[in-house]
C-alpha cells in the first residue's frame, strides 16, 4: 500500500486538479452546492451498490468519485470565504477528539454500546435538544427508521431482549389485521415495518442491505423468468399464474 507521504501527495493532487477545473472548466465554473447536491447523493446509492457487490475495484472507483464531491464543496466554501478544505477536516478532527474520551481523555468504557451511550449523550451537552436532531429530514424512510432506533438506544431506550422486540412485531400484525379503516391500515402497516426493521437491527441485521440482497435476487430471477419464456417462444405475461409459479421455481436453479 501507499506511504502516509504518498497519500498526502495524492490528496495534494487532487486539490490542484480541483483548482485548475474551477478556473478553467466552463461545467466546473458554473457548478454550486446546490446543483451539486443530488449528483452527490447519485454518488453515494453508486458506493452503496458497490458495497453490497462486494466489487471492491468500484468501491474505490465511487469513493473517488466522493472525493471529489468532497472537495468541490470546500472549494466552493473557500471561494464564498466561510471554509476551506483545512477548516472542513479540523473541524470533524475535533469532533472526533472530544467524542472519544475513552481514547483522548481518562473515560472508561466496557463495549461498543457504552461507547455510543458517550457519543449521544456528549451531542446533547453540545446543544442537541434531541438526540434524534441529527437523522436527516430526507433520509429514505427505512434508513431514517434505523437510524433514529439506533440513536434511541443510545440513551436506553430498547427492548431488553430479541423475543420481546419479535413479540412486538407479532403485536403489530395482530392490530393490522383487525383493523378495516383504509387510512388507520396504512397506519398499522406503518408500524409493522417499523418493529420489523427494529427487530432487524435489533439481531444485528441491516434491513436495507438485506431488501436491497433481495431487490437484487428477485430482478435476477425474474428477468430469468422472463428469458426463459421467450427462450421457449413463450410471451410470460400471457401465462397462467401457475406456469409462472413453475418458472419462478426453475430459476432457483440459477440463483441461491
Amino acid at each position: 500500500m501507499n506511504s502516509r507521504a504518498s497519500q498526502l501527495q495524492a490528496f495534494d493532487r487532487l486539490l490542484t486538479i480541483m483548482d485548475e477545473l474551477r478556473e478553467q472548466c466552463p461545467w466546473d465554473k458554473k457548478q454550486t452546492m446546490e446543483s451539486l447536491r443530488l449528483l452527490t447523493i447519485e454518488e453515494v446509492y453508486e458506493l452503496g451498490d458497490a458495497i453490497l457487490t462486494q466489487d471492491l475495484y468500484e468501491i474505490k472507483n465511487e469513493l473517488g468519485d466522493l472525493f471529489l464531491h468532497l472537495v468541490f464543496y470546500s472549494k466552493i466554501g473557500s471561494e464564498k470565504e466561510s471554509f476551506d478544505v483545512a477548516d472542513v477536516l479540523n473541524s470533524v478532527c475535533e469532533k472526533l477528539i472530544h467524542r472519544h474520551p475513552h481514547i483522548y481523555g481518562d473515560v472508561e468504557v466496557a463495549d461498543e454500546d457504552e461507547v455510543k451511550r458517550n457519543w449521544e449523550q456528549l451531542k446533547l451537552k453540545e446543544g442537541k435538544k434531541s438526540v434524534l436532531a441529527g437523522v436527516p429530514k430526507g433520509l429514505p424512510a427505512m434508513v431514517k427508521a434505523f437510524r433514529m432506533q439506533e440513536k434511541a438506544k443510545g440513551v436506553g431506550f430498547e427492548f431488553d431482549n430479541a423475543e420481546d422486540t419479535l413479540a412486538k412485531v407479532k403485536e403489530e400484525i395482530a392490530e393490522f389485521e383487525e383493523e378495516n379503516d383504509p387510512i388507520l391500515r396504512e397506519k398499522e402497516m406503518g408500524d409493522i415495518l417499523f418493529s420489523m426493521i427494529n427487530y432487524a437491527r435489533f439481531v444485528g441485521i441491516n434491513p436495507e442491505n438485506a431488501l436491497e440482497k433481495t431487490n437484487q435476487k428477485f430482478l435476477q430471477r425474474f428477468k430469468k423468468m422472463e428469458s426463459l419464456s421467450e427462450d421457449r417462444n413463450l410471451v410470460f405475461s400471457k401465462l397462467t399464474l401457475e406456469e409462472q409459479d413453475k418458472l419462478w421455481i426453475e430459476t432457483k436453479k440459477y440463483f441461491s
